[in-house]
């Protein structure tokens, strides 16, 4: 893949939009700092037209000069425009429903309106030196030949880029590649592509879009948003790396630090299997890949931990074999007797079953020595 590709993260917008999250403006202000700092060259901050808190909070977003291009998202209104332009904002995605469903069902109007409200607002803004971006809501609903005239529209009236979004997250990755690329074939400006994760599919249907021609991938720290959430940023990036071999300009290392921080602001707590920032993702319990992986790290591990700045971890459990004691008890000064091995797995397994948990290595080294002191207290009996 020879071309530039774009990660642009919407976690300040859409990821609030989830269930119960509510970001401050002091939360929103480091939140933007930090995905600036990690690289993320776009940054979507919110809707002005909520009212004056929001306009006050990208406001003091905007104020603070990073290094990025900061977006607000909007209805296709001027009315929503004008409350943008109060906040400070310059760039603008300005959204209208594609699909026929959420035309008549929001707005109760037909295509040909639609393409009419699409020149007229975006003309306007455009017209006052600003970026616009139109998205596209339901694009994946919406008919094809429609979407290709709204693309059409929205370059001659000045926009610059157009997002399609899977609102409601029905697309598969196949379907992703073939709407994505019916539509890049032809069209005069960049396509973006925004995904909804309702199947599980978000990130796959975005490296799917990417591949088919979108060179901006809307994204969010964790996949944070509306009902089951969008893509993640951190999963987008390292899928980038390792399949394609494309860098897009994200500091890897910065991401755990940057995913914590969301869960903190967002209050949510992360599964431990998160992809990439997960407590446990590089993490083994399993005799047989402890044993491949002390002899090749890539044994059982196809993403390197190094790349996002973490370690491997090797820890006791139900499932390890002698091979994992033995080095977690060489890692705290003792060495596993082999005549002993056996007896300490089958200890090792009956008390990781009774506490149903890992067992630290301090825990580990009391069973080693205790096994030892008994067999020690066995031989003596036998003199």
């Amino acid at each position: 893949m020879n071309r530039r590709i774009f990660l642009n993260d919407t976690t300040l917008r859409d990821g609030e939009q989830a269930p119960g999250v509510a970001f401050t403006k002091a939360e929103k202000l480091e939140l933007a700092r930090s995905l600036a700092a990690a690289g993320v060259q776009e940054v979507e901050i919110g809707t002005p037209i909520m009212g004056t808190d929001e306009i006050e909070a990208i406001r003091a977003v905007v104020d603070q000069r990073l290094p990025v291009r900061l977006t607000a998202w909007c209805r296709m209104t001027v009315q929503d425009v004008d409350a943008a332009i109060e906040s400070g904002i310059t760039a603008f995605n300005l959204s209208l429903p594609a699909s026929e469903i959420q035309l008549k069902a929001r707005l109760g109007l037909d295509k040909c309106k639609a393409l009419e409200t699409i020149e007229h607002v975006v003309g306007r803004a455009a017209a006052s030196g600003l970026f616009v971006a139109v998205g596209c809501e339901d694009a994946s609903r919406a008919d094809r030949d429609h979407l290709a005239r709204v693309i059409e529209t929205a370059a001659r009236a000045g926009a610059s880029r157009v997002r399609l979004a899977d609102t409601v997250g029905v697309l598969d990755p196949f379907s992703t590649f073939e709407l994505v690329a019916h539509l890049a074939a032809h069209a005069p400006l960049d396509l973006e592509f925004h995904a909804h994760n309702d199947l599980g599919l978000a990130t796959a249907n975005t490296l799917a879009a990417v591949r088919a021609g979108a060179r901006h991938a809307s994204v969010t720290v964790l996949g944070l948003g509306e009902r089951a959430g969008n893509a993640a940023l951190e999963e987008v990036a390292a899928a980038m790396i390792v399949i394609d071999g494309v860098d897009t300009g994200i500091d890897m290392t910065a991401l755990p630090d940057l995913a914590a921080q969301v869960e903190r602001a967002a209050r949510r707590t992360t599964a431990a299997s998160k992809p990439v920032v997960g407590a446990d993702v590089f993490t083994h319990e399993s005799g047989i890949h402890v044993a491949g992986m002390l002899k090749d790290s890539r044994a059982y591990q196809g993403l390197d931990p190094a790349l996002v700045g973490r370690c491997r971890r090797v820890v006791i459990g139900k499932h390890s074999g002698a091979t994992a004691i033995a080095h977690v008890l060489s890692e705290s000064g003792r060495d596993l007797d082999p005549d002993l091995a056996a007896a300490m797995v089958a200890r090792v397994r009956r008390k990781a079953a009774e506490v149903k948990s890992t067992i630290a290595p301090i825990q580990l080294v009391e069973l080693y020595d205790r096994l030892c002191s008994e067999t020690a207290g066995r031989g003596l009996a036998f003199q």
